[in-house]
């Protein structure tokens, strides 16, 4: 599996806010490949990865944002049943705890894009799809 980044942006919980994330990643001329938007009563985290998260984060700081940034697990698995459920299993076989996932499903026949955040990205990285 590949390792990546992604960008993680603390938002209060109100409307407009994943628009605000959005237009900025737009302005940058980056495209968001994956995206997870997690909320509690007043804060909400997007959590994302684009094809140049250096131009995100810029854009994000220049719209007055901060982006934190994770080093993550990169899957582009098949987009068909139980491909999710053998990559988990073979993080799993590996002693790698998946802590959260996400991603972004492709067409029937092309693959999709899964984000998973794990305990060992570097061990994470040796397992074999």
């Amino acid at each position: 599996m590949a390792r990546g980044t992604q960008l993680s942006v603390a938002l209060e919980n109100k409307p407009g806010q994943l628009a605000r994330v959005a237009a900025a990643v737009a302005r940058a001329k980056a495209n968001i490949l994956a995206i997870s938007v997690a909320d509690s009563a007043d804060m909400g985290v997007v959590r994302l990865v684009t094809s140049s998260n250096a131009k995100a984060r810029a854009a994000l700081k220049r719209a007055g944002m901060t982006a934190a940034q994770t080093p993550v697990i990169l899957a582009k698995l098949p987009n068909k049943p139980g491909a999710l459920a053998a990559a988990a299993k073979k993080l799993a076989a590996a002693k790698v705890n998946i802590e959260y996932a996400y991603g972004s499903a492709a067409r029937i026949g092309e693959p999709s894009t899964i984000v998973f955040g794990v305990s060992d990205v570097a061990r994470a990285a040796r397992v074999k799809l």
